[in-house]
């Protein structure tokens, strides 16, 4: 049986962690969660569910990925990143159990649930998602937003899925993605401006699904103008991939995250740049006074 460690970090996921570690009993010899300050009973039920817990200060999920890596490092086995709200399909489960192929990653498939409904439509699931590599062999991409595991080596397929059913209600993820908004605005900032390191999947001929989506997000998407690419990425979304024959959950998902979000970003960046414009400031210091983000110290230890 292969040797699997599956990596969960958590902030506030009582809701989620039994569900998420109960998935994956079955084909995981270690579930680590990393904990970063949770306040409700996520760390007992963790624990309860047979998981090892470690704590450590939240920056960003690529840091925190990265830094559950190194914990484990030289060990040998697979990994497998799963988020608190997504669970192991008994099909993945059961194509995992029989054994991996002699590859550096292995690629599965995503589906999202919104408001307890699946979203078929609009273009975006399923989507072929990096989810196992072969311990050492995989790192999460260094960047605030979106972040993907990158291998290095061969990469095969699998045909099971994880499914991502947030049960938290609408208001709860509607600041989330508040907050992720400000994360891909750092993100957006940093392609432009080379502040700090940045890693990315983006790849046109030959790329995965996710890469040449991430290809397109930063050669296309990102050279139209601010505000009117929400609206055009919504209409593609919504007219023309179908988005509008999801049920009212679906349909919900599609305007708030197809363009309320990406409106969101948009605006969030104009803030940004009308403070550099005004006040002259650095894209550091004006990501602190407008988004309240110090990236000082990440800017220093990246130096």
């Amino acid at each position: 049986m292969t040797h699997l460690t599956v990596i969960i970090l958590t902030k506030n996921e009582a809701l989620h962690i039994g569900r998420a570690v109960a998935s994956v009993r079955g084909i995981a010899n270690r579930v680590l969660v990393i904990d970063s300050g949770s306040t409700d009973n996520t760390v007992t039920l963790a624990q309860d569910a047979g998981a090892r817990v470690l704590h450590h200060r939240w920056i960003n999920y690529a840091t925190q990925f990265n830094w559950a890596l190194d914990q484990i490092a030289g060990e040998p086995g697979w990994i497998m990143r799963l988020d608190a709200d997504e669970i192991v399909t008994p099909t993945l489960a059961a194509q995992i159990a029989q054994g991996l192929p002699d590859v550096a990653g292995i690629y599965v498939g995503r589906h999202m649930h919104f408001l307890g409904q699946r979203v078929r439509y609009g273009g975006l699931f399923p989507i072929r998602v990096l989810r196992l590599f072969r311990n050492g062999a995989g790192r999460c991409e260094d960047r605030w937003m979106d972040e993907h595991i990158i291998a290095d080596g061969p990469t095969a397929d699998l045909t099971g899925a994880i499914v991502d059913d947030n049960l938290n209600p609408l208001d709860w993820w509607i600041a989330k993605h508040n907050s992720y908004a400000t994360r891909e605005a750092v993100d957006v900032l940093n392609h432009e401006f080379r502040f700090l390191p940045q890693q990315t999947i983006a790849r046109l001929q030959g790329g995965t699904q996710a890469q040449v989506k991430r290809w397109i997000k930063e050669h296309l998407y990102a050279r139209l103008p601010g505000g009117l690419r929400a609206g055009l990425y919504f209409f593609y979304r919504y007219m023309l991939r179908l988005g509008f024959l999801d049920g009212a959950q679906g349909r919900s998902f599609h305007v708030l995250q197809g363009f309320w979000y990406r409106y969101l970003v948009d605006a969030k960046l104009a803030g940004v740049r009308r403070h550099m414009a005004t006040t002259g400031a650095h894209p550091i210091d004006a990501i602190r006074d407008v988004l309240g983000i110090d990236l000082s110290q990440t800017a220093k230890a990246a130096a």
